[in-house]
């Protein structure tokens, strides 16, 4: 599998008069700190002089080069002091890893000195910074190279300002992260070729890694436990679809899991109500439900975190055939209800109907959450700023709505209404999976479709269609695959924990 070279931090007590690259943190109108004061006085005044311009720190993310005869310094702009977050600081991270890159250096030591107004630990600043570097500089790259050309791209960055003390587990934790949000970067960017319900069990061997328990439910144990609606979904495909149940259990956790659900469909061409050509070309990333819920664990597991947690994927492939699901098409679900078909090409709310029924019945969890790229109502509604959110526990969503501000993954809670009911009654089924009107807001209906199998558990649905890829280079990524969710989801899942 394409895998980027790692960043590899360290920490340190000073500067090395070795280090070729040396960049300063700074905010705006604020003096130089000892470091880099002393800095600024071996290189005769030429940093404070770059830097004398009010305007010059005033952008977060900013970077002032200056070339001396023995170094380059980079000073960092982290904006007013007042404005600086975890969320601007990973910005002006992922910022500082594009500029490096672009100058091609491949080794810094990062310097914080005390800033006045800044109200976060010096070890979180300089972490925050670290994991805005690891994720702008993933790369997925499936280009042929030959065996050993070219050098080694690894960055290598030194972290002065902090103990190692502090530094260690914040920086387990911002590693963890990353390599969360890295794994289910490269699930999505993967192609369809490559990825489908035939090899997905191949890619979940980091879960095993890092001690997750993988358990695979086959075609046919999927018919013993009557998960009719995702056979009929991927009835279509020569790939027969599968469930993956992943199961996390950290030190001291509580018994009762939460469970997180993802739609993975590992390509959607529609099905019978086949797409467009132009809406079928990134539908190897309708999988990034699926894809967030990996991510999430790994993040997780890997910095130990002591919570219990389940994962339920739907794995499948949307596909047109003389066996593929029809519309009119009436599904006896797991949970006994039947479902009325009414587009093929909302296939995966059939999907998510079968594995949080699963979820529900299976664990008992203390709440459900499930991602899916699911409707284009909910990119028209709210375009490219939220994704949508629809809970049964309103204390809950505000709480992920807040973790999702701190990290940069946005969301809006959107109405979830027994009036939608109205919508999906059918003459001939328990329920139609769609309403009738192809245009009537179909996000708050396929959420009021699913509510009906969630067994009344608290539960949170994430509709994060047309956040699971990026166009264009930004700043804590490049374009490709987003890995949307799992930041916020381990911000929830960690701040919750803190306040039980």
């Amino acid at each position: 599998m394409p895998q980027s070279p790692v960043p590899v931090f360290e920490t340190a007590d000073e500067i090395s008069t070795e280090a070729s690259v040396v960049v300063i943190l700074q905010a705006a109108r604020a003096g130089f700190g000892p470091r880099a004061a002393a800095l600024d006085t071996d290189m005769n005044g030429i940093l404070s002089r770059a830097c004398s311009d009010r305007a010059a720190l005033a952008e977060c993310g900013t970077c002032i080069d200056v070339i001396a005869p023995t170094r380059r310094v980079v000073v960092l702009a982290l904006g007013e002091a007042d404005a600086v977050t975890t969320l601007s600081l990973a910005r002006a991270g992922g910022l500082l890893a594009a500029h490096l890159e672009g100058k091609g250096e491949c080794a810094a030591t990062l310097v914080l000195d005390p800033i006045a107004g800044v109200d976060l630990p010096a070890a979180e600043i300089l972490s925050r910074v670290a994991l805005g570097m690891r994720l702008r500089r993933y790369r997925f790259d499936m280009r042929n190279q030959r065996q050993g050309a070219g050098s080694d791209r690894t960055l290598r960055v030194q972290l002065v300002g902090a103990s190692g003390a502090d530094l260690a587990p914040a920086l387990a934790r911002i590693n963890a992260i990353a390599d969360g949000v890295e794994y289910a970067r490269t699930l999505v960017n993967l192609p369809p070729n490559h990825l489908h319900p035939d090899s997905f069990h191949e890619h979940l061997e980091p879960l095993r890694e890092a001690g997750i328990d993988v358990e695979i439910l086959d075609p046919a144990r999927l018919k013993e436990l009557g998960m009719n609606a995702i056979l009929a979904v991927g009835s279509g495909s020569v790939r027969p679809p599968r469930v993956a149940v992943l199961r996390y259990r950290g030190k001291g956790s509580p018994a009762q899991p939460m469970a997180f659900v993802g739609k993975g469909v590992c390509f959607d061409s529609g099905g019978l109500c086949i797409k467009r050509g132009e809406q079928m070309f990134d539908m190897k990333a309708d999988m990034g439900g699926a894809a967030a819920v990996v991510g999430l664990l790994i993040a997780l597991a890997r910095q130990g975190s002591p919570v219990h947690a389940v994962g339920v994927l739907g794995i499948a492939e949307n596909m047109p055939s003389g066996t593929a699901l029809k519309p009119r098409d009436i599904i006896t679900t797991a949970s006994g209800q039947t479902v009325e078909v009414f587009d093929t090409d909302a296939e995966g709310r059939l999907i998510l109907a079968d594995c949080l029924y699963y979820a529900a019945s299976r664990f008992n969890p203390s709440v459900i959450v499930d991602l899916a790229t699911l409707t284009y109502s909910v990119m028209r509604g709210l375009g490219s700023v939220f994704a949508g959110l629809f809970s049964t526990d309103d204390a809950i969503a505000s709480q992920m709505i807040a973790a999702g501000e701190t990290v940069g993954e946005r969301f809006w809670q959107l109405p979830l209404d027994k009036a939608y009911d109205e919508g999906l009654q059918s003459p001939f089924a328990d329920i139609r999976h769609h309403a009738k009107d192809m245009e009537d807001g179909d996000a708050p209906y396929a959420a009021a479709f699913l509510r009906h199998f969630t067994e009344d558990r608290p539960w949170v649905h994430l509709d994060i269609a047309g956040k699971e890829m990026a166009d264009a280079d930004r700043p804590l990524g490049r374009e490709g695959a987003t890995a949307f969710g799992v930041q916020m989801l381990e911000e929830w899942v960690r701040s919750t924990r803190a306040t039980n």
